[in-house]
């Protein structure tokens, strides 16, 4: 029984990881407190949701690849949600916090119209975790395949994307702002960049969170920045962050090491309605670990330094 729920709080886990690696990226590389999240995953979700009702009533043989475009389009919309909250920032002078605020109290409208209602069932709709499982003979972990597929091809193509030149120049700007704009780089643009492609992929996690669980709901953003931060903190306190391929891995780690903390709180008995609390508590175990390591290593080297003195 506990290997089955952990088995399903990794399909969940690695749906979260992208999830993870989109807040990794403003919140570690920008240095952004960005709330935004909490809206754009539900764009994401809503967008997905739309295009596989739509897919219903086309040819059996394109419906994955409209689930495919859903999850393009869900991208595309996360990103055009961090645009908003970067420009907000930028161009008005609007503090970062207060900025993805704003987005996120006026992206909830924004989901509402999209999806025509507050709640959109897909159970009986195609989505890509169905075309899946059809393809792999009703495999019963199918959703594992894929989510391990997307978040491999993620995190690949973000190591990728951060040793590109911009990539250099937007982890520049999150160390140091002003030495970036010497170099007569814009912070500006790459603060656009960095929350556009940051809620890009938060989208995305919520594209393939409405076709996993079947539903898409305006209000399933609530606290999804708090997940976010929760997976980014757990997986760099447990899986170290020596050099970027081993963070981004260990960002995604995180968000399943997260979920499967809460699986187990679950099996043992603990109610949903706690699990806020649970989240709350997860993050400041990690936050108190990551802060007695620093301290560890810091009285190692001042130990080292007085023996060889």
């Amino acid at each position: 029984m506990l290997i089955i729920i952990l088995l399903e709080a990794l399909e969940l886990g690695l749906i979260y990881s992208i999830l993870a690696l989109g807040v990794f990226l403003s919140f570690r590389t920008l240095n952004m407190p960005d709330l935004t999240v909490d809206g754009s995953i539900v764009t994401g979700a809503a967008i997905s949701a739309v295009i596989c009702t739509a897919a219903a009533g086309a040819d059996p043989a394109l419906q994955p690849i409209i689930c495919v475009i859903g999850l393009i389009l869900s991208f595309i919309f996360g990103m055009g949600a961090g645009a908003i909250t970067a420009l907000l920032n930028t161009k008005l002078k609007i503090q970062p916090l207060l900025a993805g605020i704003l987005v996120m109290l006026g992206i909830y409208s924004i989901n509402l119209r999209i999806q025509g209602k507050a709640n959109i069932n897909l159970n009986s709709v195609p989505t890509l975790y169905g075309a899946v499982e059809e393809a792999m003979g009703d495999f019963k972990w199918s959703a594992i395949v894929l989510g391990v597929i997307v978040a491999a091809v993620v995190i690949l193509l973000m190591f990728a994307f951060l040793k590109t030149r911009k990539g250099f120049a937007l982890r520049a700007t999150g160390d140091n702002e002003e030495m970036v704009r010497a170099y007569g780089i814009s912070s500006d643009n790459m603060k656009l960049l960095g929350l556009s492609v940051s809620n890009g992929l938060v989208g995305l996690a919520g594209g393939m969170l409405a076709q996993y669980q079947g539903y898409s709901d305006v209000g399933m953003g609530t606290g999804m920045v708090v997940i976010g931060l929760a997976s980014v903190i757990i997986g760099e306190v447990i899986f170290g962050t020596k050099s970027l391929m081993r963070r981004l891995v260990a960002v995604a780690l995180g968000a399943i090491v997260y979920r499967m903390i809460i699986g187990v709180a679950l099996y043992i008995g603990m109610p949903p309605t706690d699990l806020k609390l649970v989240s709350a508590v997860i993050v400041t175990i990690a936050l108190a670990m990551g802060m007695m390591g620093g301290s560890l290593s810091i009285r190692k080297k001042k130990a080292g330094g007085e023996k060889n003195a």
